[in-house]
């Protein structure tokens, strides 16, 4: 399986999607067309899950989305977990600038939604 990237734009994150096991999303998602742009991500990832790596690591690096590309984010993570069920490892990271409270709360919420620990790591926030 290979690896995809996909570049970012005014209203859609930056995605790496790794076929050793590493998935990143950064930047803004603000897409009207969220289901259209994550069709492509949940595509790969459900390929990648016929034949996943031992460990996922799941990193989340956005600095704001809308609430239709929180539906989406839930839809991959809800796929993402059943990787725990076939006795393999996901660690999700989330990142979130330094007072960013709501980015924070987002990321706890979808965490307890899920009932899977995320890694949440504060950076420095930047002026």
């Amino acid at each position: 399986m290979e690896g995809k990237k996909i570049e970012p734009t005014r209203m859609t994150p930056e995605v790496y999607l790794g076929h050793e096991g590493i998935i990143k999303f950064r930047g803004r998602s603000i897409s009207e067309d969220s289901k259209g742009f994550f069709d492509e991500v949940n595509s790969w990832i459900d390929k990648y899950l016929n034949s996943p790596a031992d460990t996922t690591t799941v990193e989340f690096g956005l600095e704001y989305f809308n609430s239709a590309s929180a539906k989406q984010i839930i839809i991959i993570l809800k796929k993402l977990t059943l990787l725990t069920q076939r006795q393999k490892k996901l660690t999700v990271k989330w990142f979130y600038e330094e007072g960013d409270e709501d980015i924070l709360e987002k990321g706890e919420y979808f965490s307890s939604v899920l009932n899977h620990r995320f890694n949440f790591i504060k950076i420095g926030h930047t002026e």
